[in-house]
């Protein structure tokens, strides 16, 4: 949620910050009149109680005065009553309004805007014809995609064997890298989760028809953990010195991911379920960019420990996420496809989920309260780190090295 202060003393600027991200400006207006007949009708029931005040006899009031208090009382209750739904209509609209990009993000239309940063790793050089993963995984049967049709439907998966071994033993890396190594303290949260909580990030309400619900219920299939971990802090205050805190959890993840057909819909790349492990930062807002190219090199980090190459690109203003201000995607090499493929999006979202979730910090010499900051990534997606595995360790029979790292969780060195 934007600073209030902000939208109305800098509304042109704001304006012009939603025409670099392409979205409609009308929100922007919506927000802006329902604000100012909110604002004028306070400074009516203001005006009113200040007029109560001053009719309001030191001693015993008349008969007379009596009926003209209550007369002015009743009329004030129901300007309130009014006020609360201008109020509530105001908050609506400003849910509305995504987050302001960070000065430094390139502008741009789409994704053909973003920008790249760096790669990492020599793609390797194949002496035949790379397969696709999940011709790797049906073939070597670590992936059993007709028997998910058949109990789910589309974009599912069943893996079985040395898949789910595999599948396993990357949850296991992954969070004793950022454990061990990075010191996040690890969750295990639900995988269900409320209205309130996937308001506080920002899914809600713009997002809603990407989710999973559940009928007749308040309770929705989470799409990402960085909703469970950011809520964690909601409706708290923070002292100072506990800043950063570092989580991570890994959970399977549900998306609808409406619009993507024909789109990387082959194989596991893009599921209606899928295990991630989420890296989730509080900061103090003088720290949060620091803090954000330190998430993004944690994320990095379990793709160079499985030799994976990779590149990182930052997403221009037409591409970043609602509540994003800034965001680094990391894309890992996919040889079937030659092209690089998203496996990890590391954003800092300012105050912007901070105000929606009630999520303040003390300061250690003023005591002020503040919002702080919130930033997050995936580390990694684990169903398209292991397609990555499958494509890059791929022999030319049809088997699957274990890249060396995974050797002590897998026990073997062949899929």
């Amino acid at each position: 949620m934007l600073d209030p202060k902000i939208i109305r003393d800098q509304s042109d600027w704001v304006r012009q910050q939603l025409t670099h991200r392409h979205y409609p400006v009308q929100y922007l207006d919506a927000y802006l009149n329902a604000d100012v007949v909110w604002r004028d009708r306070l400074q009516d029931v203001d005006a009113l109680k200040n007029e109560r005040n001053r009719l309001t006899p030191k001693s015993k009031p008349t008969p007379e005065q009596q009926a003209s208090l209550k007369q002015l009382s009743d009329t004030i209750k129901s300007k309130q009553d009014e006020l609360s739904v201008l109020e509530e209509s105001v908050k609506k609209a400003a849910l509305l309004l995504p987050n302001i990009p960070h000065e430094s993000v390139p502008i741009g239309e789409s994704e053909d805007d973003n920008i790249e940063i760096k790669r990492v790793g020599d793609p390797r050089i194949f002496s035949f014809e790379p397969a696709p993963h999940e011709a790797i995984a049906v073939s070597r049967q670590l992936i059993d995609f007709d028997s998910a049709a058949k109990i789910a439907g589309s974009r599912f998966s069943v893996y079985k064997g040395s898949g789910a071994k595999l599948e396993r033993a990357l949850i296991n890396l992954m969070l004793d890298i950022h454990t061990q190594d990075h010191g996040y303290t690890e969750f295990i949260p639900p995988v269900v989760i409320n209205s309130a909580s996937l308001q506080g990030t920002g899914q809600l309400p713009k997002f809603e028809g990407d989710l999973f619900k559940l009928e007749g219920t308040d309770y929705w299939l989470s799409p990402t953990a960085e909703v469970q971990l950011t809520n964690l802090a909601r409706d708290t205050i923070i002292d100072e010195d506990n800043l950063p805190i570092r989580m991570t959890a890994q959970t399977a993840c549900f998306r609808k991911e409406a619009g993507s057909y024909g789109k990387d819909i082959s194989g596991i790349i893009r599921q209606h379920q899928f295990n991630k492990i989420e890296l989730v930062q509080l900061c103090h807002p003088d720290q949060s960019m620091a803090q954000l190219h330190e998430l993004l090199g944690h994320a990095e980090r379990v793709l160079q420990v499985l030799k994976l190459p990779y590149r990182v690109i930052q997403l221009c203003t037409g591409d970043i996420g609602f509540s994003s201000g800034i965001t680094f995607d990391i894309e890992v090499w996919f040889p079937s496809q030659n092209t690089y493929r998203e496996i990890s999006s590391c954003s800092n979202f300012f105050d912007f989920q901070a105000r929606r979730s009630m999520i303040r910090y003390r300061d250690k010499l003023s005591s002020k309260v503040n919002y702080l900051h919130t930033i997050n990534g995936s580390g990694l997606a684990v169903g398209r780190t292991l397609a990555a595995i499958l494509e890059n360790y791929q022999r030319d029979d049809g088997s699957v090295d274990v890249p060396e790292a995974l050797i002590p969780y897998m026990k073997s060195e062949l899929l």
